[in-house]
């Protein structure tokens, strides 16, 4: 390495050692010359080495470009001034004087790495045994000065470059400018330190700028280097980690960018137009290249730029692209404008600041004028008159960086003096245990001060040597009402605080622009995301009975639950029931009080008139029984449609079989005696048992309690309760469920209630389609069939109707209003078809109600079926009929002729109920007519009623309930057999 090189001469030198040493010395300098052509040199007790950018990167192959006047000059000189305020300064280094030897880095960090060898060319142990001079005399050389510690870089990336050749010489570095993350690593930069934030907690701040602006789609831009790539990936990562932002794109700018990388960045940028906020961790040149490729596409107000630091509030980035910048968000380390350094830089001239080397050439860039014929300076020809004052003939603004820059250099004054003071406390000055310290010692020292900065803020570090986040936030403002420029509207320590009502908006938006990838979904709409874009969603409704539990999710409500009006949380089913204003309930409940009405009417008539001849006809014992069947099968109505509760459930239950049972029960009794009685006569002239009116309602009873086991049993297996059913009536729309309060009686048990009363119908239709040959004169077959088989029609209609609602949103309405219908038209069928004509003949014909129009189906005569076997067809008997005669053209004499009164103890009414009474006659020898008189009698009511039958002084009486047979009735057979015989 040329800065290692040594003059080596072959031979010993001569009387002119003098000269050779000289000349040594100007070979070690020129040596030194070749990494630092351009450098500040201070002389002092103690060296502090500097890195600046005082000129831009240069164009490919040359190191430097144009000088920069603000990040260059202006922190250059600010560590000039701090020098010269700690030198004058007699607590601080008393006695010891600071010196300097500053480099410029160029804004490049290779450029920076080769400057900074010359920061530890007096650490490199030289070998000089084989070098000699000319005269044979070993060489004299001229130590350099040591550097005790460096202050900077700017640049992230020039401070990485130079943090790894220092740490090697335990060179302590104290940076002003650089805030990359990287930094903070202690492990491989434990020799670096700096008095402005890391830019992880820049990053924080810029990510608590975005959440406050209601961004959550962004877009990265970096420069090519560890400040802009580090700055963007610690944003990246605490956006991850925080939650609610999402990256569009993360783009980066070249070291060697041209204007068409630009172009093709903001095209790039516009393909993700809803990202319209830029994080932007760039240079100067690199701000304005993005700027200027948005001017050239014409998308000028459409990106929202959040700057870092690196933008802050310098003017250079957007001069002449104001109007591009505006709305610009940018952040800067908590600064103050430090006086006394505008004081100083505002003096200086070309003539008391010669030992800046650069200060001539930032004069002719600040003032706009050539100083020599030779200045590179080509864009004007006016020449420096040396007369210019800073501040007065030029514009001039202090840099942000310049307090952290004098930060920088007092915490390297304040960490050297507290060394001076606990290893030379008897010293006053550098001693030699100070001197021989070295650079890990001092930067123990470094990373335990604490003092007010120049701003009056705390100057600290923490154990990784960043220094604490404290922000000002900025945004660029131009409009009528103010002067452009930027605006404090905010600051940042641990926590942001911003002022969103004095910010201003590209293009006149009064409002915060959006930068989302979609806008929030609408109440009751769940976000159903993209994958690997957590910020981006589609936006989908909770449909149904979902509601939105959270933004992601939709849920079901509980079951008795639906989805309020926005679906944002559920509210309980309404419950109904079947009410008595319904049309569902108004149709039964008027059949069944009119069933009711003339039920009770006819059993009003019946008691009224109980002891006439059509009431007795009747067989009052079952037609009570039947009646109070028929009243509780309209009382049903009332209860099925009544509010449920335990005890309405519980009548339900035995009264919804009960009136049908009872009413069969008792149909299906008079269906069986009546066919009985006629089966019986066909074989014989014994008449069937159990045909009273007590073995009747024994009967019916026995059916009866049949049912009412069932239901008891029922009451013990499953004890009646109330359910709400919210499956009824769930339909697809969820404001139009319901949640039906009912009995729990599901349909199979109300089948099964019904059952076996639908066995009974089923049985006493059978029945009467057996007896439906019976004569009536006899019997009530006919009307009982016309009943059953109208009831089974009913019934029949029901179950299809009954089973086919099932599903439907109304079961419970038609199925109630279905099941009480066809009870009342059931009760009403057999109310008017059994009682109704006699109700009528007993009110409105009360003449027909005498004895001889009485007919009772509580007994039968045996002789009206021999009548069936004995008489020749209606073609053999005059008229075409079967004339019925008593004692009409008889023969007095006759064989078989008779005439005698009723026996005595027939003779009392009451005593000839259940009987009935038959006489026999001859019209001529060659025809017997054995017929049955004119009617049925329940009791010998009028005397003139011929009584004087053939047979042997005989009067046959049936006494079928009792089973008392009288013996004429023998002998009547015999004189009718003996008759036939002669004849």
């Amino acid at each position: 390495m040329a800065a290692h090189r040594l003059l080596r001469l072959p031979k010993p030198c001569s009387a002119l050692r003098l000269l050779c040493m000289l000349k040594t010395v100007a070979d070690l300098a020129l040596s030194q010359e070749v990494y630092a052509p351009h450098s500040i040199r201070m002389e002092g007790d103690l060296t502090l080495g500097g890195l600046f950018p005082v000129h831009a990167r240069g164009l490919p192959g040359e190191p430097c470009g144009d000088i920069k006047k603000e990040n260059g000059i202006h922190r250059l000189e600010a560590m000039m001034y701090a020098l010269d305020q700690i030198n004058s300064d007699d607590e601080l280094l008393p006695n010891i004087t600071l010196g300097a030897r500053v480099l410029d880095t160029c804004s490049r960090d290779t450029y920076a790495l080769e400057q900074s060898l010359t920061f530890v060319q007096a650490l490199i142990q030289k070998d000089t045994s084989d070098v000699r001079c000319t005269n044979g005399e070993p060489p004299v050389f001229v130590k350099p000065e040591k550097v005790v510690g460096v202050i900077g870089a700017s640049a992230s990336s020039v401070s990485i470059m130079v943090a790894n050749i220092l740490r090697l010489f335990q060179i302590p570095q104290i940076s002003y400018a650089s805030t990359a993350p990287e930094l903070s690593d202690d492990r491989r930069y434990d020799f670096f330190s700096r008095v402005v934030p890391p830019d992880s907690f820049q990053a924080q701040a810029m990510v608590d700028i975005v959440k406050a602006m209601g961004w959550n789609y962004v877009s990265t831009v970096a420069s090519e280097g560890s400040y802009g790539e580090k700055g963007v990936e610690a944003f990246m990562q605490i956006s991850r980690e925080s939650g609610g932002i999402c990256i569009a794109q993360s783009l980066k700018i070249p070291h060697d960018r041209k204007q068409a990388d630009f172009d093709k960045i903001i095209q790039q940028l516009l393909s993700t137009s809803n990202a319209r906020a830029i994080i932007i961790f760039a240079s100067d040149e690199d701000i304005r290249g993005i700027l200027n490729a948005t001017k050239r596409a014409d998308q000028v107000g459409h990106f929202l730029w959040i700057g870092s630091d690196s933008w802050g509030a310098k003017s250079s980035p957007i001069h002449q692209l104001e109007d591009a910048a505006v709305g610009a968000v940018t952040i800067l380390p908590k600064r103050a404008t430090i006086a006394g350094f505008d004081a100083y830089f505002t003096s200086r001239t070309l003539e008391n600041n010669r030992r800046n080397v650069w200060f001539a050439e930032y004069w002719e860039e600040n003032f706009n004028c050539k100083l020599m014929s030779s200045s590179k300076k080509e864009d004007t020809s006016r020449k420096c008159t040396g007369q210019e004052r800073i501040g007065t003939d030029s514009k001039y603004e202090q840099e942000g960086k310049v307090q952290f820059v004098i930060d920088a250099v007092y915490a390297m004054a304040h960490a050297l003096h507290n060394m001076q003071k606990e290893l030379c406390p008897d010293t006053s000055g550098v001693c030699p245990e100070m001197d021989q310290a070295g650079g890990k010692k001092l930067l123990k020292y470094i990373r335990n001060v604490s003092f007010n900065g120049s701003a009056g803020t705390p100057v600290t570090f923490n154990r990784n040597g960043d220094a604490p986040g404290r922000y000002d936030l900025f945004q660029y403002q131009m409009n009528n009402s103010s002067t452009p420029g930027y605006k404090v509207i905010g600051q940042w320590m641990d926590t942001l605080q911003l002022n969103i009502e004095d910010m201003q908006w590209p293009n006149g938006e009064t409002g915060i622009p959006i930068s989302v990838c979609n806008l929030p979904c609408k109440t009751g709409e769940r976000k159903k995301m993209v994958k690997g874009m957590p910020c981006c969603w589609h936006c989908e409704l909770c449909d149904g009975y979902q509601y939105q539990y959270d933004e992601t999710t939709c849920k079901l409500c509980p079951y008795n639950m639906r989805p309020n009006g926005n679906r944002t949380g559920c509210q309980p089913i309404p419950i109904v029931k079947l009410e008595w204003h319904s049309p569902w309930a108004v149709i039964p409940v008027f059949l069944a009080m009119l069933g009711i009405i003339a039920t009770i009417f006819v059993m009003a008539t019946f008691i009224r008139y109980n002891d006439t001849p059509i009431v007795r006809a009747s067989g009052r014992e079952l037609s009570y029984v039947l009646l109070t069947g028929i009243f509780l099968c309209y009382i049903i109505t009332f209860l099925m449609i009544a509010k449920p509760d335990v005890g309405i459930c519980s009548f339900r239950r035995i009264f919804l079989g009960l009136g049908m049972c009872i009413s069969y029960a008792a149909l299906l009794t008079k269906t069986n005696r009546i066919y009985r009685i006629f089966e019986e006569g066909k074989k014989s002239v014994t008449p069937p048992r159990l045909i009273s009116p007590t073995s009747q309602l024994a009967i019916t009873s026995s059916l009866i309690s049949v049912q009412l086991l069932g239901v008891f049993i029922w009451f013990g297996v499953d004890p009646p309760n109330i359910v709400i059913d919210y499956d009824e009536q769930k339909t697809m729309n969820p404001s139009q469920a319901r949640g039906m309060l009912k009995c729990d009686i599901t349909d199979l048990q109300i089948i099964c209630s019904l059952g076996y009363s639908i066995l009974l119908m089923v049985t006493c239709t059978v029945y009467a389609i057996k007896t439906r040959g019976v004569p009536e004169n006899f019997n009530e077959a006919k009307p009982i069939g016309f009943t059953m088989y109208t009831t089974c029609i009913v019934w029949l209609a029901f179950i299809p109707i009954f089973f086919g609602t099932a599903q439907s949103a109304e079961k419970l309405y038609i199925q109630t209003t279905t099941l009480t219908i066809s009870m009342n038209l059931s009760a009403s069928v057999a109310l008017g078809m059994l009682y109704m004509p006699k109700v009528y003949v007993i009110i409105f014909h009360p003449e027909l109600n005498v004895q001889k129009r009485k007919r009772s189906f509580k007994a039968v005569v045996t002789a009206a079926t021999m009548s069936t076997r004995l008489s020749h067809k209606p073609s053999d008997r005059p008229n075409g009929e079967a004339k019925t005669e008593l004692c009409e053209n008889v023969d007095p004499n006759s064989e078989c002729h008779h005439a005698s009164p009723p026996p005595a103890h027939f003779q009392n009414t009451e005593m000839w109920e259940g009987y009935a009474v038959f006489g026999f006659h001859f019209v001529h020898k060659s025809n017997i007519h054995v017929h049955p008189t004119r009617s049925e009698f329940s009791g010998f009511l009028s005397s003139d009623i011929c009584l004087n039958l053939m047979a042997h002084k005989s009067l046959f009486l049936v006494d079928f309930e009792k089973r008392h047979y009288k013996k004429q009735f023998i002998k009547l057979l015999i004189c009718v057999m003996k008759k036939r015989k002669n004849d």
